[in-house]
């Protein structure tokens, strides 16, 4: 998840004062052996165990319960948190994950796309998501309307037509 919409998630705004930005700090990282692919009908990506494969995320530190409550109930019932290994970059190659160079491993969240009937063939792309979308999905107020968090009620659909995440919001566990 990129920072600006991991801030929007948590805290209603991708631009957060200094204070709390010092709280969380997000490292390049690599999962392996997992797929990040378009969700049909969607903008935003689901992440599936695929061998061969790696996805590029961010490993977020820092996180409070309050935090990954909020995440939860973003991601929906289309995903589960799980426990995975993932390998810190001491050094980002390009698009492609030519140059890259990993350090460290380390034990982490992810949310796992649970239905893959519901996945495109096709990766999805971070950088069309930038381009294209990433404006939406770091407006103030659009990731709770009219659901409080921790109303106790699961959020139908989670997302409309338009949507976004790095898929890869991973954190010390």
């Amino acid at each position: 998840m990129v920072p600006e919409v991991f801030y929007s998630v948590c805290y209603n705004s991708k631009d957060v004062p200094a204070e709390i930005a010092k709280l969380h700090s997000f490292h390049p990282a690599i999962l392996h052996e997992y797929c990040r692919r378009r969700v049909e009908n969607a903008d935003y990506p689901g992440i599936t165990e695929d061998p061969g494969h790696q996805v590029f995320g961010t490993f977020t530190t820092g996180l409070t319960e309050a935090n990954l409550g909020k995440l939860d109930f973003f991601e929906g019932s289309q995903y589960e948190r799980r426990k995975v290994n993932v390998r810190l970059l001491t050094k980002v190659g390009d698009a492609k994950g030519v140059g890259n160079v990993e350090g460290e491993e380390r034990s982490a969240g992810v949310y796992v796309f649970l239905n893959r009937n519901e996945l495109e063939d096709r990766e999805w792309d971070l950088e069309e998501f930038r381009r294209d979308k990433l404006q939406q999905w770091t407006r103030a107020g659009y990731v709770f309307e009219g659901e409080p968090p921790g109303a106790g009620r699961e959020r139908p659909n989670p997302r409309p037509s338009a949507g976004f995440r790095y898929r890869l919001l991973i954190r010390p566990l």
